[in-house]
């Protein structure tokens, strides 16, 4: 039961984890001279998504859904 338990915390805390650093990026700040630039720096693609960035999250999600398996038996 315990096992369970503490899986399904590191499991969730992993996930929101790795959703705080995804919406926790500042965005560039727009140049003076062109308004009409995005604030999104060229790019960046999905790669704040990758588990290199989120490694953390990544660790945590693992751990938690290890003993959510074995912590069913």
């Amino acid at each position: 039961m315990w096992a369970t338990l503490t899986g399904a915390v590191l499991f969730i805390s992993g996930l929101l984890y790795m959703a705080w650093e995804a919406l926790g990026r500042r965005l560039s700040q727009p140049p003076q001279g062109n308004p009409k630039q995005t604030l999104e720096p060229r790019g960046q693609g999905l790669r704040f998504l990758s588990p290199l960035r989120n490694w953390v999250g990544v660790v945590l999600m693992v751990i938690g859904g290890i003993l959510l398996l074995f912590g069913m038996r």
